[in-house]
């Protein structure tokens, strides 16, 4: 009786992080004028003026002369219509993407159009910006573009404000944070998906090469050594060797374990690859290549088909493995 293949594993994952950036004098200023509700442009040596200002004359390749007000209304360039809005943009509803000449510029600026129906969108159209409630200076105090009103006295509110030129000159770089997020499903391979089962019964699972015998930690497929599937299930034993390492001492966002620690590669006994871990129970000035380290898994009630189930790796007290031992395997 032959017995029906396991359907491989899938998870929806998540990788988030802020990022930070200096924006140095050029973009500070923007940023700045946009928190007062202006937009700014850089005028170029033979004149043109862009927007966002280049933060380096194209012409000379200097710093800008200076910067200056444009807009706040333009014309639609050109655009393309986004139907089904993602997470993240800066509508929830059909809006446009389009290219924007604010009155006064020379380039075109990309920003969110929001003009109801597609058909209500077309080149050369007249809009103004949108502003943001609590402009915090950031692009998205632009909420996004709409069509200019044909009410005299909203134009002349959108524009309100005394006219204004601001030098670079003396500009102090600002900082700007901004969150970054991809969510997607991943969907494990038959052979990773026996590997992360193994796991969650307390079992390191690897796959041997039927042709040159080396076993791949976790599994990789197929050999990359003579390129052949490794259809062979070898269960390793949980303790290894550390082959190298790197003592982490610069602290970052979401750090789960103080610094300084150690991630380290560790060939787990039987294997002829190492795998990233983390390195506990000791002083990090302790660890050092040959180690010889046990994995600590976490309660059982805690696994789950996951490599988080082992916790980190402590040294076992046995004497370091010989140099020999695993110099093929750094």
């Amino acid at each position: 009786m032959t017995t029906p293949p396991v359907a491989p594993l899938s998870a929806p994952l998540d990788i988030s992080f802020d990022y930070t950036r200096s924006l140095g004098p050029v973009l500070s200023r923007f940023m700045a004028g946009l928190a007062q509700r202006r937009i700014l442009g850089s005028r170029s040596a033979d004149g043109r003026v862009y927007v966002p200002p280049a933060e380096y004359d194209p012409v000379t390749f200097a710093s800008p002369a200076e910067l200056v007000p444009v807009g706040p209304g333009g014309i639609v360039l050109t655009w393309s219509w986004q139907t089904e809005p993602r997470e993240g943009q800066p509508l929830g509803h059909p809006f446009a993407w389009a290219l924007i000449r604010l009155d006064g510029a020379d380039t075109g600026m990309l920003h969110a159009v929001d003009a109801g129906i597609s058909a209500n969108m077309h080149t050369g159209m007249r809009v103004q910006p949108r502003w943001a409630d609590n402009p915090a200076g950031h692009i998205t105090d632009i909420v996004c573009f709409e069509p200019e009103s044909t009410d005299p006295s909203d134009r002349a509110a959108s524009a309100a404000g005394d006219p204004v030129l601001i030098e670079t000159a003396g500009a102090g770089p600002g900082m700007i944070v901004t969150p970054v997020r991809l969510h997607y499903r991943h969907s494990a391979s038959a052979e990773e998906s026996r590997y992360l089962r193994g796991l969650a019964e307390g079992k390191v699972i690897g796959q041997r090469c039927p042709a040159c015998g080396k076993v791949y930690v976790p599994p990789r497929g197929a050999c990359p050594v003579d390129g052949v599937p490794t259809t062979i299930d070898v269960e390793l034993p949980d303790v290894g060797t550390v082959t190298t390492f790197c003592i982490v001492n610069v602290p970052f966002q979401g750090q789960r374990v103080p610094s300084p620690y150690v991630a380290a590669s560790v060939l787990l006994d039987g294997a002829d690859i190492a795998f990233q871990h983390l390195i506990l129970g000791c002083q990090p000035d302790e660890v050092r290549m040959g180690m010889r380290v046990r994995a600590v898994w976490k309660p059982p009630e805690q696994w789950g088909t996951t490599s988080e189930n082992i916790d980190h790796f402590e040294p076992t007290g046995e004497p370091d493995a010989l140099y020999d031992s695993y110099a093929h395997h750094l």
